[in-house]
């Protein structure tokens, strides 16, 4: 293939398999509802930050993604120490009650 000057060498099979892009945006791009004033809120903070309507629910939605993910982190580890003993050794039990004994409280 010949661009003015420049040559390009193209397989094929290259151009068959070569799709366009699904759209202008990188991301998916999804439709919601806002009541009025949180929209109106959303568009003074966009400005304020000098981001695109986009990068600020993207962002917003990051971050309660982020503040949610210790939930599943928790339920991660319940599971796990359901199914492992984490009893400790009578040996490691007799040593902390002695050192407990002899400590004031």
């Amino acid at each position: 293939m010949k661009f003015g000057s420049l040559k390009f060498e193209v397989s094929p099979q290259a151009v068959l398999d070569w799709k366009p892009p699904l759209g202008y945006t990188l991301g998916m791009k999804t439709a919601i509802s806002l009541p009025d004033e949180i929209f109106g809120q959303a568009e003074e903070m966009a400005k304020t930050l000098k981001v695109s309507r986009s990068e600020l629910y993207c962002r917003a939605l990051q971050e309660y993604l982020a503040r949610h993910a210790p939930d599943r982190v928790t339920e991660a580890l319940d599971k796990l120490s359901n199914e492992v003993a984490t009893r400790p050794e009578p040996f490691l039990r007799r040593a902390g009650r002695r050192v407990l004994e002899r400590d004031e409280w």
